[in-house]
């Protein structure tokens, strides 16, 4: 691996925003902890399932927002030592993650990233 930087994929809907997909769901606290993880040094991959003018779409969200990416559905420097297509990644935040903090709202059907405490499992873990 040619950079020792940390690499952290995100996932987008229902993970940065409420599950609204094709639209852009509602703002979930994402924006503070990625903002502060992108402070540390860490670099933010983009890993969903968005394509063409609708993966355009939340990567928008994360410029809109004051969120720079490292990449989109790829890690650019992994094909130096590898061939797979999963972006190569230290850690995984994803709303169907095994253990990851969800919670729910009256306004989304389906259950979402509890950003609160997946900061204090960063903090705990070490990453923050």
């Amino acid at each position: 691996m040619a950079s020792s930087e940390p690499i952290i994929a995100v996932d987008f809907d229902g993970t940065c925003v409420t599950h609204d997909y094709p639209y852009i769901g509602q703002d979930i606290g994402a924006v503070p902890v990625l903002r502060e993880l992108a402070d540390a040094g860490y670099r933010l991959i983009l890993y969903t399932m968005r394509s063409g003018k609708l993966e355009k779409d939340a990567v928008a969200w994360f410029k809109e927002n004051g969120i720079p990416l490292y990449g989109v559905n790829k890690n650019p420097e992994q094909k130096s030592w590898t061939s797979s297509v999963k972006p190569y990644a230290q850690l995984y935040i994803d709303d169907c993650g095994l253990g990851i903090p969800l919670k729910t709202s009256p306004t989304s059907e389906r259950p979402f990233v509890d950003w609160v405490r997946v900061r204090e499992l960063l903090v705990q873990e070490g990453y923050l």
